[in-house]
């Protein structure tokens, strides 16, 4: 019976405790009005955010450059694939096209389209930072599971499959954590989020490195890179491409 007192009334001395706690905080305190976040417009349809950087709006290829040249070791070309009726379509056979500026935590806007065809199974890819690839490819045709539409190539499959058919445009908005380094290597892996046609099938997946084709992933310490589109030998689409900043 002791033991019962002695517990309630610590109960009653905690209770007490916290309850002049409470009355001691003013709620201004822990309330703050500055910075102010800036006003963004969202944007409707077709249009992108107003903070957005168009990449892509269907009118000319002034953003991109060639990164066939780049990854040669010589001066860029223009970006070589070509515009139809406002829409971006790989030239098969001239190489990838790369953001002439730079990237690092970002939220990127691409909608795709494969070819409507059953001897060509589109294939493509979104690499973040020049590195890091999220996965286009015929959403039917059966292949590696770390390698289908919307892995992270060679590393991590999708929670579900979200692609709708070939010949019709497909959906991603990325979000992005950018890889940190100092002088003794990473500080911080790379984070991604990946949403196809409005359903997450990348939830905050932590990448284990770059995404090679062969071999193992692994960290080399870059800064903010390009954002690069690659081309495998087929007409994939690409349309409304923005990138936002974070």
């Amino acid at each position: 019976m002791k033991k019962i007192v002695v517990i309630f009334t610590l109960m009653i001395n905690v209770a007490i405790v916290l309850a002049q706690q409470t009355q001691q905080w003013n709620p201004a305190s822990t309330e703050w009005y500055s910075p102010v976040p800036p006003k963004v417009q969202p944007g409707v349809g077709a249009r992108p955010p107003s903070d957005a950087i168009v990449l892509f709006d269907g009118k000319d290829l002034s953003k991109w450059e060639s990164a066939k040249r780049v990854e040669e070791g010589q001066k860029p070309d223009p970006a070589p694939w070509k515009i139809v009726n406002g829409e971006l379509y790989v030239i098969p056979g001239s190489g990838g096209i790369q953001t002439k500026e730079y990237f690092g935590d970002c939220q990127l806007h691409i909608e795709f389209k494969l070819p409507l065809s059953d001897e060509e199974h589109g294939n493509s890819g979104v690499h973040l930072q020049g590195r890091y690839e999220v996965q286009i490819i015929d959403g039917d045709y059966p292949t590696y599971v770390n390698g289908m539409i919307g892995s992270i190539y060679k590393q991590s499959a999708p929670l579900v499959n979200a692609y709708t058919k070939n010949g019709e445009w497909q959906v991603y908005d990325i979000y992005w954590k950018a890889p940190k380094f100092d002088s003794n290597g990473l500080v911080e892996p790379a984070m991604i989020t990946v949403i196809l046609n409005g359903i997450v099938i990348q939830n905050h997946y932590i990448l284990k490195g770059h995404t090679p084709y062969t071999g193992m992933p692994r960290y080399v310490p870059h800064g903010r890179m390009p954002l690069l589109l690659s081309e495998h030998g087929s007409e994939v689409g690409f349309r409304n491409i923005w990138i936002r900043n974070l």
